[in-house]
């Protein structure tokens, strides 16, 4: 009785630790999603934009309100001394500081937002061959969109460029992510399988992972002629190498879609 007991509590104590675990990373994961909220170029444009407006609003309310003040001061009091004249400034001061928030909201709100940021991507567990390559990608599409939000805002190379190379790059990284799925099935299926099958399989996970790392460096690619182009904007070249790492990536985010479809 004793011994079953004891695997009883055996059992429960793994159950726990393991939900401990899950929690923990459901928790980390929340907190990972709602700091790259908060660091989100375009949800900074946002907020400086609020900020603006209600900035805007209050200096206009205290203007309005002293300079209501100052005539309540001026028509009720038969001497008003200096209540007036200071009443009378700091409306005038207010008005001012109200101007200037509003012609900076406005400024503000004529800059064209940054792109939204793409939806979290939860990456595959810690033992798959698929983690590794899907956390060098986030990294990459993180550096990819800075580059080519401020290639954009300059306007260092032609706007087409730059929307064709965030097209590009969205279409292989989505291809890249469904070589990855593949990956991780195979590796699901090879834990179960007969022992005589797994180094088949196997096999298939080494080359489904070689697939995903030959992507990366195509993903690379864009990213290095990205940077050449940003810190290089007054030359051609640079704009020419952008639109042939966009051409070559095309490419191989057809074939990487291809071979995730097979």
């Amino acid at each position: 009785m004793r011994p079953r007991r004891h695997e009883l509590f055996k059992v429960g104590n793994e159950l726990v630790s393991q939900a401990m675990k899950d929690w923990r990373g459901q928790y980390a994961e929340v907190v990972r999603t709602a700091f790259s909220g908060w660091r989100d170029p375009r949800a900074k444009a946002l907020r400086r934009r609020r900020a603006a407006v209600r900035q805007t609003k209050m200096w206009a309310v205290t203007g309005v309100g002293t300079g209501a003040g100052a005539v309540v001061v001026e028509t009720a009091s038969a001497a008003p001394g200096l209540a007036g004249p200071a009443l009378i400034g700091a409306a005038a001061l207010s008005g001012l500081a109200a101007v200037t928030s509003g012609f900076r909201a406005w400024r503000l709100h004529k800059e064209p937002l940054p792109e939204p940021p793409p939806p979290p991507v939860v990456l595959p567990a810690r033992g798959s061959a698929a983690r590794e390559p899907m956390t060098r990608l986030g990294e990459a599409e993180d550096s990819l969109r800075e580059l080519l939000d401020q290639l954009s805002r300059g306007a260092l190379v032609p706007p087409d460029s730059v929307v064709e190379a965030r097209a590009t790059g969205a279409e292989a990284a989505a291809a890249l992510r469904g070589v990855a799925a593949q990956l991780q099935a195979v590796e699901r299926a090879r834990d179960h399988a007969p022992p005589v099958e797994r180094g088949h399989l196997t096999d298939a996970v080494r080359a489904l992972r070689e697939q995903l790392d030959h992507g990366l460096e195509g993903y690379g690619g864009l990213l290095a002629a990205a940077a050449r182009a940003l810190a290089a904007s007054s030359a051609a070249t640079p704009r020419q190498d952008l639109t042939d790492a966009t051409d070559r990536l095309a490419a191989l985010a057809s074939a990487l879609r291809d071979l995730s479809r097979g």
